[in-house]
């Protein structure tokens, strides 16, 4: 995230991005198909941030219609799977994560291509019926009316290697509110991959737990792979502290954290387990002021993102 452009800034990286709308042969307003292409380790690695900004005073898109909070909900929660791994340090700003654990399986790069150059983004392989759901930000799989194409998730990426293998996007969902008006308030993205090797995504690299109607002012956990400078988008980078609510223009979650452009669509969560690097997941990382620097923020998951989530996980 570039800190000194203007007032909004959304932590998408690119070479560049799509571009084209949805035709009519797309599935449905909701979701998308993305076209298959190649991801080699020098185009990996080539995508480049790029900061998405509004002028200073501007509410973010879709801020005047948002809806109301929903944390009077019953929480949703699915649980993760177990493992293993070192603690790590809390409170942290960003840094390296070296602590190990399922968390190092589950996240990862996500890349795809917008106006016929490549791009980056960062997601987590989620716990979900078909064993084979991304979640990620909205505007990591679409932006300005275009779905992207070429859209690839990387478990466990580390400077151009794919340990556990490239997975392709069959569809991508966002929610509704996001796919009608690109709202801030619900900058939620997922994304359905094929098997690979015979396997699905959870079956090769695990998946998290995640809540719906969690929630506000937990203890948090943010990770991505932030490719703007100081960072260079080679490995996975995590924030820790207590988490806020925006007090501005969403009703977003707040974290401190300095994670730059790549980091959106990165995992947060709470309950997160530092031994075995599992957490419940409560939001992704979306967007940062300009003139708060230092501190992320991350769509509230509520019905919304809930409805979302289940029109993917059971595609």
């Amino acid at each position: 995230m570039n800190r000194h452009r203007t007032a909004l800034s959304v932590l998408l990286t690119t070479g560049a991005l799509l571009a084209g709308a949805l035709t009519a042969a797309s599935p449905s307003a909701a979701e998308q198909r993305p076209a298959p292409g190649s991801w080699s380790a020098e185009r990996m690695r080539a995508a480049t941030p790029l900061d998405i900004t509004a002028a200073p005073g501007m509410a973010a898109p879709g801020a005047a219609a948002r809806t109301a909070a929903t944390t009077a909900e019953r929480p949703t929660r699915i649980a993760p799977t177990p493992a293993e791994a070192s603690p790590a340090a809390f409170p942290q700003p960003g840094g390296a994560w070296t602590a190990g654990g399922a968390v190092v399986k589950t996240s990862g790069r996500v890349f795809f291509t917008f106006n016929g150059k490549s791009a980056s983004c960062s997601g987590d392989s989620i716990t979900s019926a078909n064993g084979s759901t991304v979640i990620t930000a909205g505007h990591c799989v679409k932006y300005q009316g275009a779905w992207h194409t070429d859209w690839i998730f990387v478990p466990g990426y580390e400077n151009g290697n794919a340990p556990y293998g490239q997975w392709r996007a069959t569809k991508t969902f966002a929610t509704d509110q996001w796919v009608a008006s690109e709202d801030m308030n619900m900058d939620v993205g997922l994304a359905v991959v094929a098997p690979l090797n015979g396997k699905t995504l959870s079956q090769a690299v695990g998946a998290q737990g995640i809540v719906f109607n969690g929630g506000y002012n937990k203890k948090m956990y943010a990770f991505g792979f932030p490719a703007a400078a100081p960072y260079d988008g080679s490995k996975l980078v995590y924030c820790s502290g207590n988490s806020g609510k925006d007090f501005l223009l969403t009703k977003d979650h707040s974290l401190p954290c300095n994670m730059t452009g790549g980091s959106s669509g990165g995992p947060w969560f709470q309950d997160f387990n530092e031994a075995t690097g599992l957490g419940t997941q409560v939001s992704v990382n979306s967007f940062g002021y300009t003139f708060l620097p230092n501190r992320m923020y991350g769509p509230y998951f509520g019905n919304e993102a809930k409805a979302a989530y289940d029109k993917a996980q059971t595609a």
